[in-house]
């Protein structure tokens, strides 16, 4: 028997936990943010991959040093280094996920905090809901899968299995009107 209490609210309005709220025909699931010295390092390195090719070119030019394309291959490599480790520390910080269920229609939506993916729309029908586990099996945590076969979507967000089997249940009830 699991003693372990789940921190659930269920309301005539929605459904919400730590780790996620659905009100409205909308389901926020939420990260939980990881300890603060990686998060730390990940910001620092992704500002000096941006900053260092910069400076790089300053100095050689203000030192009488001449221009050349591999200032511009420098730039272009570690903007793109940089972005991903901001793009992941900011996942990390203050990563979300919006998915908001209209008829057949789902639209799926990534909040990294200071910016947003692309909504992605999917048409959805029969509206189906399950969990894959992932992670190790001691940790039993699991994402949230809508959909199946091609018309599919595949939350990121990790979120205990039992938490996640009682969302499942809720999603089941109240998106299949």
């Amino acid at each position: 028997m699991n003693d372990q209490i789940i921190d659930t609210n269920f309301s005539a309005t929605g459904l919400n936990s730590s780790q996620y709220d659905f009100q409205n025909n909308l389901l926020k699931l939420k990260t939980k943010k990881s300890p603060l010295i990686p998060r730390a390092l990940m910001f620092f390195f992704s500002f000096v991959s941006f900053i260092l090719p910069l400076l790089s070119l300053i100095l050689t030019i203000s030192t009488g040093g001449k221009f050349h394309i591999g200032f511009l291959i420098s730039i272009g490599l570690f903007g793109l280094i940089g972005f991903y480790l901001l793009r992941v520390a900011l996942w990390n910080t203050y990563g979300s996920e919006e998915i908001h269920f209209s008829n057949n229609n789902v639209t799926y939506e990534a909040n990294y905090g200071w910016f947003k993916d692309a909504k992605k729309t999917k048409e959805i029908h029969p509206l189906v809901f399950s969990i894959k586990s992932v992670g190790y099996e001691d940790e039993k945590k699991g994402v949230l899968i809508i959909g199946e076969n091609e018309s599919m979507i595949e939350c990121v967000t990790k979120i205990p299995i039992d938490e996640l089997e009682g969302l499942v249940a809720y999603l089941v009830i109240h998106c299949n009107k």
